[in-house]
């Protein structure tokens, strides 16, 4: 075999199997550091809400973590209450717009289903569902949408659900 010959075979081999290699190790590449781009988003959104539990912890006066709101609520609190529920939404708002997405893998799944169940568990206390109204204008309209249905779904007695 001549070196005209080999590198010619060279050629042939590095077109044929170097090249589909080389793609496939790109995409797989690719992938992880979508995977590891989601993880960081959901961590620093995980770390927020952690952040926003210890403002709940500072305020205990306004009963954010009781299942009733607060009965007799001064105009101080009634004010600290509304700007916790600001930052609230706004959190859920960021974590909709980054974690959600119609066509979602299973793992960015398991990850949103922790802020669906978060908004629900919010969505529950009717303080929290009579400002979402005053609450939500001005925010993107999907997720205005998707909060507001899971409040609809909540609003609804457990176990009151119509049997066909």
């Amino acid at each position: 075999m001549s070196g005209m010959e080999f590198w010619e075979l060279a050629s042939y081999i590095v077109t044929v199997i170097g090249l589909p290699l080389a793609i496939v190790t790109y995409w797989q590449q690719q992938r992880k550091e979508r995977e590891n781009e989601d993880e960081e988003t959901y961590q620093l959104l995980s770390d927020a809400y952690t952040d926003f539990l210890k403002l709940v912890m500072e305020n205990t006066d306004l009963k954010l973590r009781s299942r009733r709101a607060a009965p007799q609520l001064s105009d101080e609190q009634h004010e600290r209450r509304q700007v916790v529920f600001e930052m609230l939404v706004s959190l859920f708002e960021r974590a909709y717009l980054l974690a959600y997405d119609d066509h979602m893998t299973e793992k960015q799944r398991r990850r949103w289903h922790s802020w669906d169940d978060y908004m629900r568990e919010w969505c529950r206390r009717p303080d929290f569902c009579a400002m979402l109204p005053q609450l939500l204008e001005g925010e993107d309209p999907d997720f205005v949408a998707c909060i507001q249905r899971i409040a609809s779904e909540e609003s609804v007695p457990r176990g009151a659900a119509s049997v066909n």
